[in-house]
């Protein structure tokens, strides 16, 4: 079955930069969508950036121009490059992978911690 290790999460202060990363295993189709989800305290879970497997993104408001998603298909690796980091950026970030045409299949990470602060 599909699994999703994200790592990469930390503490880190305003304005620093992370790297976060996640790597799928298992049957994973050669037409996918992995994207980074987030969820902080109180709040609902939110896109923050998505990328097919033919390198379209797309980002959430509080992402663009900050957040660089990408990916290694070789690898199965989705990457989220977040740069000018702030503290609203304090999150559960979580990776997620889609696959299938008549059957959608959804599969999470774990979630990695991000925590913004001086």
């Amino acid at each position: 079955h599909v699994q999703l290790v994200d790592f990469g999460g930390g503490l880190v202060q305003p304005g620093g930069s992370l790297r976060l990363s996640c790597v799928a295993s298992g049957p994973i189709a050669s037409s996918n969508t992995m994207d980074w989800y987030r969820q902080a305290p109180g709040k609902e879970r939110e896109l923050v950036a998505r990328i097919t497997s033919d390198g379209r993104t797309n980002y959430g408001d509080s992402a663009k121009g900050r957040f660089t998603i990408s990916r290694d298909n070789a690898e199965n690796t989705v990457y989220l490059q977040m740069n000018s980091l702030k503290p609203d950026d304090t999150a559960v970030y979580y990776c997620h992978l889609q696959q299938g045409s008549l059957i959608i299949y959804d599969y999470w990470g774990h979630g990695t911690q991000v925590l913004v602060s001086a």
